[in-house]
């Protein structure tokens, strides 16, 4: 069923929702970090900033090593819609540009700049756009990229790309559900900065013109429901609404559906059906960038977990070490069997490899449990096929088939089974009888896919570039076959069409012919004569007489010059009609 703007609106004003299928109800453990304040974070030595933060391709490094950078500087820029650039988070030194761990579940390393800040956190000079409805919307657009503002929920959507929708958006929804057990990072911002992210919809607001605002915020905060309510009482198209406490009511697609009833089809966006939605932590920076015009260099941080004395909410920097924010908060590993931090919560977190991971974008908890707090990996056992996964599922899939091909590495079977669907909200995992972490196993699997896929691209690529030049190099041979060939055909047909090089030619060998019998002449009149005739000659030598000529040689003679004679008189001919020819 897809309902309409009038009959939503009629629900909402009811109070009578949606709902979506599956859904599981953990324990929320919130009360660990928020009762107090959020803090500020001291400084750390070191600044770990990772040159990519977000969804979408990296930026270009615009600094060096030995630079002075000041807080909110860019250290990156680009050209592509799908990047945004980083910032310094505080004034220093760069000291390297390396290969660091990165703030991901498989460990690996990416390109990171290492500031040495000086303490000072000297900032550069902002300029605000107060006054942003007078502004073009692209320069408000510009503004927001150039912050590096990047979704803050978890997704870490580019969010000038959202907000350059072309499409008419009817519900803009301000997602402050934050359904994840022991996270309480957005319920603090939304008790202590409700102004400043109702600000920030106000210029979403400007760039969308949606229908209706709707805020949606869990029943199990009311404080959080009663600021934001006060801060939006003053527009008439704003409403705030308290949804019901199921885990994963806080994903894009499902609290669509609550709210709406539509349904996000698979491989679809949100404004496909009319929405889109933000993050209130995207809505304070947004706010930020506008009013403040502040790069993004911050974000609150729960500290949480039975093995931390003083959980807490803290405005981290980003780019800080998680052995400075877990010393912050009383780490004691004495807790823990052996050490143990997820990043995220325990149902769509992960394990960090290293403390030195440093905080992102992204990042919104760190938690350090106790032991016997979370299910650990040595825990899996055999599957029993008890279908309460299938049972769980937000998105209706079928979690033990996609297991079983995915174990087997049977990815194409796992394919079939929509594993790209699954959300990895972890609520299979979390009523699995036999504990067995079903998300890591998609996560892997979908992984090597991706891993396949570029593989394979690359390969196609390389083929298609051998082609390229296989077929280059053939063209390239038949082209200059055809020039030499053309060249000699030139030739022959010079040498036929210019009768004066034929003439030429003749008389050449007339000459020569001539020059040969004159030779043979002369050496037939001085051979050497018969001995009978030798007395007759002595006697005769006194004797004056006439020598006979040699009749044939004369003749011979005559002919090869009177030829020779032609030849010069056609080349001379010729050579007057090529002459008038080209006059």
């Amino acid at each position: 069923m897809f309902a309409d703007f009038d009959l939503v609106m009629e629900r909402l004003a009811a109070k009578r929702l949606w709902d979506f299928p599956g859904g599981v109800h953990p324990l929320d453990q919130k009360s660990l970090s928020n009762t107090e304040n959020i803090a500020d974070a001291p400084l750390p030595e070191k600044l770990f900033i990772p040159i990519k933060q977000h969804i979408g391709v990296d930026a270009e490094l615009i600094v060096n090593i030995g630079d002075y950078v000041k807080t909110g500087q860019a250290l990156t820029q680009s050209h592509s819609p799908f990047a945004v650039p980083i910032h310094a988070s505080s004034s220093g030194t760069i000291v390297d540009i390396t290969s660091h761990v990165a703030a991901h579940a498989s460990g690996l390393e990416e390109t990171t700049v290492v500031i040495a800040v000086d303490g000072k956190d000297n900032a550069l000079n902002f300029e605000p756009l107060l006054d942003y409805t007078k502004c073009e919307k692209s320069e408000l657009i510009e503004a927001i990229c150039q912050a590096g503002i990047s979704g803050m929920g978890g997704a870490g959507f580019p969010t000038h790309l959202k907000s350059n929708s072309n499409k008419p958006v009817e519900f803009l929804i301000i997602n402050g559900v934050e359904c994840e057990p022991y996270i309480s990072a957005d319920d603090r911002l939304m008790r202590e900065h409700a102004w400043q992210i109702r600000q920030g919809i106000d210029v979403l607001v400007y760039l969308l013109s949606p229908k209706q605002v709707i805020v949606a915020i869990e029943d199990n905060k009311p404080e959080a429901l009663e600021t934001m309510s006060i801060a939006c009482q003053q527009q008439d198209n704003y409403q705030v609404v308290s949804i019901p406490t199921k885990y994963p009511a806080g994903g894009e697609k499902q609290l669509i559906q609550v709210l709406t009833s539509r349904e996000v089809p698979s491989n679809g966006l949100p404004i496909d059906v009319g929405c889109l939605m933000y993050n209130v932590g995207t809505c304070y920076a947004v706010a930020d960038a506008i009013m403040e015009g502040k790069p993004l260099t911050k974000r609150v941080v729960t500290l949480t977990g039975n093995a931390l004395t003083k959980p807490q909410n803290y405005w981290a920097y980003i780019g800080t070490p998680v052995a400075d924010l877990l010393a912050l908060a009383g780490y004691s590993p004495e807790k823990q069997a052996y050490p143990k931090v997820l990043m995220g919560g325990p149902m769509m977190g992960f394990t960090l490899s290293s403390v030195k991971i440093p905080i992102v974008k992204t990042t919104n908890c760190i938690l350090a449990p106790a032991d016997d707090e979370l299910p650990s990996l040595e825990d899996e056992r055999a599957c029993i096929r008890c279908s309460a996964c299938a049972d769980a599922c937000p998105v209706s899939l079928l979690p033990q088939q996609m297991f079983w091909y995915s174990k087997a590495k049977e990815y194409e079977k796992a394919e079939e089974y929509n594993l790209f669907d699954c959300i990895e909200c972890g609520a299979c995992a979390y009523v699995c009888p036999s504990e067995i972490p079903l998300v890591h196993y998609y996560r892997i699997a979908k992984s090597d896919i991706k891993q396949q896929k570029v593989d394979k691209e690359k390969a196609e690529k390389a083929r298609i570039r051998f082609e390229a030049r296989k077929t280059r190099l053939l063209k390239e041979k038949k082209a200059r076959d055809e020039k030499h060939r053309l060249a000699a055909q030139a030739r022959q047909q010079a040498m036929k069409s210019d009768s004066s090089a034929k003439d030429k030619i003749a008389a050449a060998l007339a000459r020569a012919k001539a020059k040969k019998a004159a030779v043979t002449n002369k050496a037939s009149s001085t051979s050497e004569k018969p001995i009978s005739q030798t007395n007759e000659l002595s006697n005769a030598a006194d004797k004056p007489t006439e020598p006979k000529a040699d009749n044939t040689n004369a003749k011979d003679d005559k002919k090869a010059k009177i030829a020779a004679a032609i030849a010069r008189a056609k080349a001379k001919k010729a050579q007057q009609q090529e002459k008038n020819k080209h006059e």
